[in-house]
């Protein structure tokens, strides 16, 4: 299972966490976000992680801005975005992951519109903002879950919430995203939690 740290912003913090067995790490582009990223500078990341830029109802041009400046191997789409916008970004050949806010309410049909152009689907729980929410939805409602898309599971995901994800055994279950249940502050991770995750998830 794969593991997404997302939230990011303090370099040291950055440095330390990629040293870690994680897979994706998250830069949150959407200014309304607490762990909003203007600038950075140059990280050293090892290649094996990829760096993933999360996008609020943006425009094209400021996607394509954000992946020359910060070396994005992923786009994550945590708004309204519609299939075609989807589209012209896969287009470009980076790898989308289109999230959606998920409730007891939500219509798994809504993904079939999606699925011909987005990598991966991340399913969030509905909250009062765009992720970062630190709250779950019921994850026995991933019984509906029929797409061929592989899925991050998110939403509130803390360390003793680990047993429960390994043992849900979807076989689209491809990661999980982690954010505010592992921060000191918003976007300051604690380095000690995120290593006992994957210890538990990888070792």
């Amino acid at each position: 299972m794969k593991i997404k740290v997302c939230g990011m912003r303090e370099v040291a913090n950055i440095e330390a966490l990629t040293a870690l067995n994680i897979d994706f790490v998250g830069f949150i582009f959407y200014s309304q976000s607490p762990r909003y990223v203007q600038q950075l500078p140059t990280i050293d990341i090892s290649p094996r992680i990829k760096r993933v830029g999360v996008f609020v109802n943006a425009t094209i041009a400021e996607i394509e801005q954000r992946i020359e400046a910060f070396a994005l191997d992923c786009i994550q789409l945590h708004g309204n975005e519609s299939p075609d916008f989807c589209k012209q970004l896969q287009q470009k050949r980076i790898v989308v992951l289109k999230a959606f806010a998920v409730d007891e309410q939500f219509d798994f049909d809504t993904l079939k519109a999606y699925e011909a152009y987005c990598d991966y689907f991340l399913l969030d729980a509905k909250g009062k903002s765009y992720g970062g929410n630190g709250v779950q939805f019921d994850w026995q409602i991933l019984e509906q879950y029929t797409s061929s898309k592989p899925f991050f599971l998110s939403g509130g995901i803390g360390l003793t919430d680990i047993p429960q994800v390994l043992r849900l055994a979807h076989p689209q279950l491809y990661g999980i995203d982690v954010n505010s249940r592992f921060e000191i502050a918003p976007a300051l991770k604690d380095l000690a939690q995120i290593k006992e995750l994957v210890q538990q998830i990888k070792e």
